[in-house]
């Protein structure tokens, strides 16, 4: 049997909760763009957890908890969703197959490591990877992965594997898709809730390890990594930051510049000519991560032929909160104001 959706378009993404978000809305009548999807979902956040170690190592996020962004998103324009787990892999298989057979397109939460479509540099124990999937012919699914240029198939096995890979987070069969997308949205109401959470979360909380606060906590403790950790601990230490920087999603780097385009999009959408002024601003201090990260990448291969130290990886970091502080300071203090 062969379900597809022919009118579904496949939009390539940075990272992937949005593209689905984008993705579907779309489908739905609502055209969104990534940058709109991750800023209404507030998804940049920064976070250093010296006490949460995974395979030995402190764990580092430059984003809100997976599945937060789709939630926010769709709470603040009020919009319905269907949202659904299975304990049951076969009853997860006949509600999949029952929207397909709808013409619905549907979100799944899957493991990166199991979609054998996706290049094998790619595939690596990540449970909270999202996709859409569209169709269906004979045994084989039609999906739209965002970060994929092109749509791609997979076999029902396989799709089975990545919806119940074992790890943290379980997906746990997870699907999802629009109900209702209401006629008239209020954009201006969720830009305000949206930037208003993210400033917050990125210079109000007290605690030292989330926000600008962390990356200067973070900064500090890279400095002494070679004399508290040695030679060999510090460079995995510093190979796993750009992992989560350059590799997971689109990272610290790439988190800031979609960002920056949301608050560009959001400026003129709004009529704040003041948030494409901090646009510009954010999109300097994702250049500056990005030099972190090459750098950074040096050292950890022995290739720093200009002699850069964990000190001045630590004062770009430093660098980086400074700029950043200041940044969604001015979001935080101004947004309040509209």
């Amino acid at each position: 049997m062969s379900i597809a959706p022919i009118s579904f378009e496949h939009h390539q993404s940075a990272h992937c909760e949005n593209g689905v978000i984008s993705n579907l809305f779309r489908y739905n009548g609502l055209p969104i763009s990534e940058p709109m999807a991750f800023g209404l979902g507030s998804g940049l956040f920064f976070t250093h957890l010296p006490f949460l170690k995974v395979n030995g190592i402190p764990g580092t996020s430059y984003r809100i908890w997976p599945g937060l962004i789709f939630k926010r998103v769709s709470k603040r324009l009020g919009i319905e969703m269907y949202s659904e787990s299975f304990r049951n892999q076969q009853k997860a298989k006949d509600a999949l197959d029952s929207a397909l057979d709808k013409g619905i397109p549907v979100g799944l939460v899957t493991s990166v490591f199991y979609l054998p479509y996706l290049p094998a540099v790619f595939r690596f124990h990540f449970n909270a990877h999202n996709i859409v999937v569209y169709g269906r012919e004979g045994d084989h699914y039609l999906v739209s992965d965002p970060v994929m240029g092109a749509v791609s198939t997979i076999h029902k096995d396989d799709l089975m594997r990545a919806r119940y890979a074992k790890g943290v987070p379980e997906p746990n069969g997870k699907m999802y898709y629009p109900l209702q997308i209401p006629k008239n949205i209020d954009f201006k109401s969720a830009i305000i809730k949206g930037i208003s959470k993210t400033a917050y979360d990125m210079t109000e909380i007290p605690v030292p390890i989330f926000g600008t606060k962390a990356i200067r906590y973070l900064a500090k403790k890279l400095k002494n990594y070679p004399a508290d950790l040695g030679d060999r601990k510090a460079t995995l230490y510093l190979g796993n930051l750009i992992r989560m920087q350059e590799e997971i999603g689109t990272g610290g780097a790439g988190f800031r510049f979609i960002y920056a385009a949301f608050l560009q999009e959001a400026g003129k959408l709004i009529e704040q000519e003041w948030l494409i002024e901090q646009s510009i601003a954010l999109t300097k201090t994702g250049d500056l991560w990005r030099d972190f990260a090459f750098k950074a990448g040096r050292i950890c291969k022995n290739r720093s032929i200009d002699g850069t130290s964990y000190k001045e990886l630590s004062e770009i970091l430093i660098e980086c909160s400074h700029q950043e502080d200041k940044i969604f300071g001015t979001l935080y203090k101004q947004i309040k104001k509209i």
